[in-house]
């Protein structure tokens, strides 16, 4: 029986690679790559044996890598372990560090650990990417960064996560710029809030899901079927998907689940 085979664009069987890969969305996009045919390498740090466990449940065409997105060797560590594996041709920044602070009480170490887990881990994987995808004959191949919904309209509340996710913006600008002429796409997809995060109870998410102006919560499906649909037009590159129901429209002055529900 034929494999699918969801890289038309890149005319052979490709690799995807999806940090935080092992749970919550990250996984879910796994699930989605992996049934459409791609083979996948699915980057993990701390939740290494749930990476592991998805990999045994999927059954074929996973491989995992565990790496510290902080650390200044990540896109050569995670390059190194597509060794076997079929040449790359899609890069999802999925992975986030997500922790509360304000302007007036963020401290350096958690700003340094948002920038660089949020901001210089994908700049280092996309440039690592990049180069991978050059040593391929015909080349090609997308990156999607994963961004937040909240940047269409900007609240103070997570302060150091916002700025470390505006930077993340840019650099998907940036980066489709820089290598449009390699026939590598960057795009984003933000989506507003999806799953209970953080602190958050069960409770408040139930309240304020669907605090948007289409009275309709955003579901990781919503994420996926924006991923397949990046990957399925191959003449888009430099944009964002917002994925927010209209939650913009609203100004919300604080995040989400701050704010009391309607």
């Amino acid at each position: 029986m034929t494999e699918p085979d969801g890289t038309a664009e890149f005319g052979t069987p490709r690799t995807a690679i999806v940090t935080g890969g092992a749970r919550r969305i990250g996984a879910a996009l796994v699930r989605a790559l992996h049934a459409d045919g791609w083979h996948v390498l699915l980057h993990c740090n701390a939740s290494r044996d749930a990476g592991r466990a998805l990999a045994v449940e999927l059954g074929s065409r996973v491989e995992v890598v565990a790496a510290d997105l902080a650390a200044a060797d990540v896109g050569t560590r995670v390059m190194a372990a597509l060794d076997g594996m079929p040449p790359p041709a899609l890069l999802v920044n999925n992975a986030s560090r997500f922790a509360y602070d304000r302007l007036v009480d963020f401290t350096v170490d958690d700003w340094d650990l948002h920038l660089n887990v949020n901001l210089r881990g994908p700049a280092l994987l996309i440039q690592a990417f990049a180069a991978a995808v050059a040593a391929v004959p015909g080349g090609g191949g997308l990156i999607v960064n994963i961004l937040d919904a909240k940047l269409a309209q900007p609240n103070p509340d997570f302060f150091s996560y916002t700025v470390s996710k505006m930077g993340l913006a840019g650099l998907t600008e940036l980066a489709a710029r820089a290598l449009a002429e390699q026939r590598i796409r960057v795009c984003g997809i933000a989506p507003s809030i999806t799953l209970v995060s953080g602190a958050q109870t069960r409770d408040n998410f139930d309240a304020v899901h669907r605090m948007n102006a289409l009275g309709r919560g955003v579901v990781v499906g919503d994420i996926v079927a924006a991923l397949r649909y990046l990957v399925a037009t191959p003449v888009l590159t430099g944009q964002t998907i917002t994925l927010d129901a209209g939650q913009r429209f609203l100004a919300l002055p604080r995040d989400v689940q701050y704010m009391d529900a309607p």
